[in-house]
């Protein structure tokens, strides 16, 4: 039995073999439609979430499975103050597979050794998120044609994004890849990533402050948005929120295949009149959200698609 909590659970062949998987699932999804038949998804979410939620139970739905969980801790025995390892202990009687988001950084570690099913991380607090690195990965391979020989620019919130952290972590496996980080002082990668990751692994990177001076030499730019629920006071998120606004203007400096990707949700970090410029591929790469998870569950749960 495996467990998912950070991207690096997968080596970067188990990685392969399951954004392979997930772009045969593209090509052809009716064929996968009664993979998981007789089997069941347990989506624990402890705090709010719409993609990350419902992806994974359109993904367990389009493989024949069903869903049970909860979408919020104040609808479980959590607002009563059962922990997370009996809550796990409980569910895992009643599910083939758990998909978990908590605030609290390590709870999902924490439910995975008193778990006897599969756990996946869903997002817990500023730490991992690897089913969203899984499906940032699988939108860059399908639409780029590699995840090697990148320049990839990360903008906005760099210190609290967990998607930022997870994909860093993820992308240094690959050969040729640098990294452009865009964000004001305040939000700047946490030392702890740019010390043990970037200069540990003497991976290329550079930290500035201007978008547009940048945007020529992007092959991918992933937008985050400022998150409020991050912050300890409003006075902060208000003076940071609107730091990087990406713009029809910004975008003529961009490589003409330059891709944009965004976690969601967006709040007014890209202006609406970049959704139809073919490079905005934010709503595909929620798309392949289900595709991407779709394989990951598969591949848990060790189950082959009918012939």
């Amino acid at each position: 039995m495996k467990h998912i909590i950070s991207p690096l659970d997968l080596s970067l062949s188990e990685l392969s073999d399951v954004l392979n998987l997930a772009e045969r699932i593209i090509a052809n999804p009716k064929q996968y439609s009664e993979c998981c038949r007789g089997k069941k998804l347990a989506t624990l979410f402890y705090e709010p979430s719409t993609r990350t939620r419902l992806s994974f139970e359109a993904a367990m739905l389009n493989l024949g499975g069903s869903v049970l969980g909860f979408s919020s801790a104040d609808s479980s025995s959590a607002s009563k103050g059962e922990s997370v390892a009996d809550t796990i202990r409980v569910v895992s009687s009643y599910a083939d597979i758990c998909a978990m988001r908590h605030p609290k950084e390590g709870a999902p570690l924490v439910a995975s050794t008193y778990s006897s099913i599969p756990v996946i991380n869903a997002g817990d607090g500023g730490h991992n998120h690897p089913t969203q690195t899984l499906t940032d990965l699988l939108t860059i391979k399908n639409l780029k044609g590699r995840l090697n020989n990148l320049t990839i620019g990360f903008c906005g919130d760099l210190k609290f994004g967990r998607t930022v952290h997870s994909l860093i972590n993820a992308m240094v496996r690959y050969e040729g890849i640098k990294f452009v980080l865009i964000s004001p002082e305040e939000l700047k990668i946490p030392a702890y990533l740019r010390e043990e990751v970037l200069n540990r692994g003497n991976i290329p990177y550079e930290e500035v402050k201007n978008l547009e001076a940048v945007m020529p030499e992007l092959d991918i730019l992933y937008m985050t948005r400022v998150q409020k629920e991050r912050f300890f006071n409003e006075e902060d998120y208000i003076r940071l929120k609107d730091s990087f606004i990406l713009d029809a203007k910004k975008m003529e400096g961009a490589k003409e295949d330059m891709l944009v990707l965004h976690p969601l949700p967006r709040v007014n970090e890209i202006a609406t009149e970049i959704d139809n410029d073919p490079r905005a591929v934010y709503f595909k790469q929620a798309e392949f959200g289900v595709y991407a998870r779709m394989a990951l569950i598969m591949n848990l749960l060790n189950v082959v698609p009918q012939e």
